[in-house]
């Protein structure tokens, strides 16, 4: 089952989590506070972001992509996918429950 890495603006952190939730496209959503440091149009650019770290499972993992995508405010939203090896049982049953 996969965790979705998501990057956005601090101001949008609520926002998209809540959704993702309210729709249920993820179980639960973690945000935490970073700071990113990235090459945009050539110059290097520091940003202060949140880290949304989206627990979904395989079916609902495409549905979510493209939901963050259309309301995410950057033209090039950080979206990556990791799959977990080893989560404990009854999280997994949890998430299941959770996500449509």
């Amino acid at each position: 089952m996969p965790t979705v890495y998501i990057t956005v603006p601090p101001d949008e952190a609520d926002s998209i989590a809540e959704r993702l939730v309210e729709e249920r496209l993820a179980a639960c959503v973690n945000r935490l506070s970073t700071t990113s440091t990235y090459r945009w149009d050539g110059e290097i650019h520091h940003a202060d972001e949140a880290v949304l770290l989206a627990k979904t499972t395989d079916e609902a993992y495409d549905d979510l992509v493209d939901r963050v995508r259309e309301i995410h405010p950057y033209d090039v939203p950080c979206i990556e996918r990791f799959d977990e090896n080893h989560v404990l049982e009854s999280f997994a049953e949890w998430r299941t429950e959770n996500v449509k």
